[in-house]
């Protein structure tokens, strides 16, 4: 057993001193956390992120999450391949909107001015491709 001061883990909640007695697996938790909190910091300081990691833009995801091993990045490379061989073997119009769409971020309304189509045959022929290619990528597998 250690003895632990909750003044230093809760400054908010104890004003004085207040020694416990905790096992040795709860202070190695404590301990662990305290560490994974101070590299959280350095991380923040270190990318100039003095504000929320948090902006949905990736950034928190590089700083804090551990790199892919070569497995990771092999078995996701391999994906990629099925799921653009699969794309492939759409009807050239279904795959030509559905890359537009998710590879290259445009909304079905671009979509649809581009090609001088209703949105709603756009939105839907992206639907029925869709449809094939979890059909396609199903007997993949």
């Amino acid at each position: 057993m250690q003895k632990i001061n909750l003044r230093e883990l809760y400054p908010d909640v104890y004003k004085t001193d207040v020694f416990v007695d905790v096992a040795e697996e709860v202070l190695a938790a404590i301990r662990g956390q305290e560490k994974d909190d101070a590299a959280y910091e350095r991380r923040k300081f270190r990318h100039k992120a003095h504000y929320s990691l948090n902006r949905e833009d990736g950034i928190e995801n590089d700083a804090l999450n551990r790199p892919l091993i070569p497995e990771e990045i092999l078995e996701q490379k391999q994906l990629r391949e099925e799921v653009y061989a699969a794309l492939m073997q759409l009807p050239a119009i279904q795959a030509r909107r559905i890359y537009a769409r998710f590879y290259l971020g445009m909304t079905v309304a671009e979509i649809a001015r581009i090609e001088g189509a209703d949105r709603r045959r756009v939105w839907d022929s992206i639907r029925r491709g869709l449809k094939k290619l979890v059909r396609l990528l199903g007997t993949a597998r």
